[in-house]
């Protein structure tokens, strides 16, 4: 992890978390997973508690990808080719992401968090599709909260070990990320199946 997220952690605790996922998730150089798995440790330490650290974690991450979204609405594309180089992402890595929006549709934006480096991306096409925002909200949304309860999750229960774990569970992200998101879908369909019978 680099140096200067330690003591922005130490010092600012849920306030840094928040702000460096929005940040990570936008598109900048933020070590997301592995800030997530190290706050997860700090919660099992005592020095941060669960559900405020989920939160922070998730309404950050909220906020990054809607920023991404909002952008690729208001300017579609022509973003990238403005500010692409910024953030190493061409027109080539939006056709890939296209091509998985075309494959798996809307659960492109949950799964994609699993992804490093596809997440901004998905909001980026997303918008410049012009998904409609309840959509898009719907399943980024709660794919932010599934990916940060993860990785929090993951670093309360490995603790000490949780760099070895990580690296360890970078290898399978995207397998995971599509397992996660069939879940959710899952229950979305049996949720949406439960409330038409109970109109009836």
């Amino acid at each position: 992890m680099p140096a200067f997220i330690l003591p922005w952690i130490a010092h600012y605790g849920i306030v840094a978390i928040f702000v460096l996922l929005l940040l990570g998730v936008f598109g900048l150089p933020i070590p997301d997973e592995t800030l997530l798995t190290f706050a997860g440790v700090l919660v099992r330490q005592g020095e941060l508690h669960l559900i405020p650290t989920i939160l922070a974690a998730a309404l950050g991450s909220m906020c990054g990808i809607t920023i991404s979204y909002t952008l690729g609405r208001a300017f579609g594309l022509d973003v990238v080719d403005r500010y692409g180089r910024w953030f190493h992402v061409s027109r080539a890595d939006l056709q890939h992401i296209e091509q998985w929006l075309e494959r798996w549709g809307k659960w492109t934006l949950t799964a994609g968090y699993f992804v490093p480096g596809v997440r901004h991306l998905t909001a980026i096409v997303a918008g410049s599709s012009r998904l409609p925002v309840r959509t898009f909200a719907m399943f980024a949304y709660s794919g932010a909260l599934i990916w940060a309860t993860t990785f929090i999750t993951l670093g309360w229960y490995v603790g000490e070990r949780w760099e070895a774990v990580l690296a360890s569970a970078h290898r399978h992200l995207l397998a995971l990320g599509i397992v996660l998101a069939v879940i959710v879908g899952a229950y979305a369909v049996a949720h949406r199946l439960w409330l038409r019978r109970m109109k009836r």
